[in-house]
């Protein structure tokens, strides 16, 4: 399969849009918006942009309004067969229609020059781990990241280390996803981000 994300190191003052990755529903802890809230604001004082899924549902809607209200930029992708089951939100910067889930994971990975999670599903783990695995690939050298909200990531962070520990994952590539409970400690942590230099395949 062909990558869609260019070969490039960015620097942090190139860092102009970070895709976030979150649920279309609210969950059931106010923290998950709490953070979402609070991801708008470290992105909105660091002029960073917002790429997302289109949604005006869940988390996804509150990181969305809380980025609109603070003045952000805001950019949605969407397949044509989910705008009206999502209920894409009409309020954006720019939403993007495309034709297929695999076109509009290829657009917001090019619009992004990083990937962050928030708390979410199926979908949530689908798309940071994939990005996650095209960089362990070396398809692109943008940063990843998990906000580890209420410890909500803690059993999939240690699924990783086992999977570690039994031999299928170098620590390199393991250490290449970075995990923090607050928005500003992640970002900080995407600036001093070094691609690792070792290959998959030992």
């Amino acid at each position: 399969m062909q990558s869609c994300i260019r070969r490039r190191r960015l620097s942090p003052d190139r860092i102009k849009n970070i895709c976030v990755y979150c649920g279309s529903s609210p969950g059931n802890r106010d923290e998950y918006k709490a953070t979402a809230t609070a991801l708008a604001d470290a992105l909105v004082s660091r002029d960073i942009g917002l790429v997302y899924g289109g949604s005006s549902r869940g988390i996804m809607g509150v990181l969305a309004d809380a980025m609109l209200k603070r003045g952000g930029q805001v950019r949605g992708v969407m397949p044509d067969s989910l705008v009206q089951k999502e209920i894409a939100h009409n309020g954006l910067t720019e939403l993007h229609v495309t034709h297929s889930m695999h076109e509009r994971k290829s657009m917001m990975a090019e619009l992004s020059d990083g990937f962050i999670a928030l708390p979410g599903g199926f979908g949530t783990l689908e798309e940071i781990i994939e990005m996650l695995t095209w960089a362990q690939l070396r398809f692109h050298e943008k940063p990843c990241g998990l906000l580890n909200v209420a410890d909500y990531y803690d059993h999939l962070l240690s699924f990783i280390r086992h999977a570690e520990a039994e031999g299928f994952l170098h620590t390199m590539h393991r250490e290449m996803l970075m995990v923090s409970d607050t928005p500003l400690d992640l970002l900080k942590q995407f600036d001093d981000y070094v691609p690792p230099r070792v290959e998959k395949w030992r």
